[in-house]
């Protein structure tokens, strides 16, 4: 009687396993985007100094954030070989995390995305863009010094963005 319970004990112990096992590898493959605050979002921009960068800022909520977010991968695609490059940061708050996983796991970005630290949001925005007041999509361009090269607020045509990109990637080349 003790040898059959022991087996059955172990049974069910492996069933267990096998079970969570595929569950525990999911969350681990799903990584959150890092939090990141004004100060964080600076050395970003130094990590990324020397290439021209486009940074949109988006949100869940966002209709016209989630009908833009393909085009960016595009662009993402078509001008990354050049050395452009493109980073997202969600402007959703800490409730809608479930969401921002399903966006990010639905539109499979190619590019890094990051996640705005909750709080202080006026004081967020005026250190990325002064006069911001959080209207959505917003894109901010970056030349290869680091410094702003222009922004858009609201969702962007392609061709808007392609013109900026296309002269950010010249003036690289001079």
């Amino acid at each position: 009687m003790r040898l059959r319970t022991c087996l059955v004990s172990l049974v069910l112990l492996a069933a267990a396993t096998a079970v969570a096992a595929p569950q525990a590898s999911k969350s681990a493959a799903t990584h959150d985007p890092e939090i990141i605050d004004a100060q964080a979002y600076q050395k970003l921009l130094e990590k990324y100094r020397g290439k021209p960068v486009l940074v949109n800022f988006w949100a869940t909520w966002c209709e016209p954030c989630r009908d833009e977010y393909p085009m960016l991968n595009e662009l993402a695609k078509q001008y990354g070989p050049q050395g452009f490059r493109v980073v997202g940061v969600s402007m959703d708050d800490d409730g809608d995390l479930i969401l921002m996983r399903r966006f990010l796991a639905r539109y499979k970005p190619i590019f890094p995305n990051y996640r705005k630290k909750a709080g202080e949001e006026e004081q967020f925005r005026q250190a990325i863009l002064p006069g911001w007041n959080g209207t959505l999509p917003a894109t901010i361009f970056y030349g290869k010094d680091g410094k702003q090269a222009g922004h858009v607020l609201g969702e962007g045509t392609r061709d808007a963005y392609e013109a900026t990109i296309r002269r950010l990637l010249a003036s690289e080349s001079n």
